[in-house]
């Protein structure tokens, strides 16, 4: 078998809420990467976001971060594409105006105003994982340095607001509250290809695992689109593939049965 690339999401795939990281999905990896193939993240997180030891620790061979908007490969920036400040602060007065809630995500820093989110479970979390990157949003006005956003809409008019900006955005919607904005033409499917282009492999010798909304492009996009059994029943119609849950070895069991082991 020649060299495949492999395509992780993180959350729910790779890992659970907690950052529990079943020990198959490490076997997995490790020898996949033993057979020679590569191994990316695919993830929606921006890379200010991807930090955490456990997870870097898997050995990847690249991070397709942002929904596609920044690519490295083995530990250099081959792709980057931000959001030019002219649109973030745009971009920013109009949600603000809807009355929802944003956090801006960049490849080194994530941008949150403590009274949005500061008591919110995912605002909690962010603090928790990433310390220092975590930035204010308000006060670093016009400084950002972003790739893509997410918004919660809770007690505001989430959908006035993803009409005034879809022009711009496409719009990723993880249910009626919680939307994340990705610059238009920007997918994890279109990080795959971009992968493919940058680094000679053919768009049919990719495997994506991905298990929620925002993976249907990368699950559509590679040669084989994997979903988790815990995965949404949305993105599961769209897969090649059908593996078990997380927590039942679904990584390792895809790739046995793909034959990349």
């Amino acid at each position: 078998m020649g060299q495949k690339a492999i395509f992780f999401d993180i959350d729910g795939t790779l890992w659970d809420f907690r950052n529990r990281i079943p020990d198959s999905t490490r076997l997995a990896i490790s020898q996949l990467r033993q057979k020679g193939h590569l191994c990316f993240i695919n993830s929606g997180r921006t890379r200010g976001f991807i930090s955490h030891p456990h997870l870097l620790s898997l050995g990847f061979d690249g991070i397709v971060s942002g929904c596609g908007t920044m690519i490295e490969y083995r530990d250099r920036v081959i792709f980057r594409r931000l959001i030019e400040p002219a649109l973030a602060v745009r971009t920013v007065d109009i949600i603000r105006k809807h009355h929802v809630r944003p956090i801006l995500e960049g490849p080194r820093y994530l941008y949150m105003d403590m009274e949005d989110f500061g008591n919110d479970p995912y605002g909690r979390k962010l603090i928790r994982e990433i310390g220092d990157a975590l930035k204010p949003l308000t006060a670093l006005r016009g400084r950002w340095e972003i790739c893509k956003l997410a918004c919660d809409g809770t007690g505001g008019d989430l959908p006035a607001c993803c009409r005034e900006l879809e022009q711009d955005f496409s719009m990723i919607f993880h249910n009626d509250a919680i939307v994340e904005m990705v610059p238009a033409g920007f997918s994890k499917g279109t990080g795959i290809l971009e992968v493919c282009a940058l680094l000679g492999v053919d768009p049919a010798d990719t495997y994506a695992f991905g298990d929620g909304q925002n993976d249907m492009e990368m699950i559509r996009t590679a040669g084989h689109g994997v979903a988790m059994g815990d995965g949404t029943d949305g993105l599961k119609r769209a897969a090649d593939y059908i593996t078990a849950p997380l927590f039942e070895d679904g990584v390792y069991k895809a790739c046995a049965h793909f034959g990349l082991l």
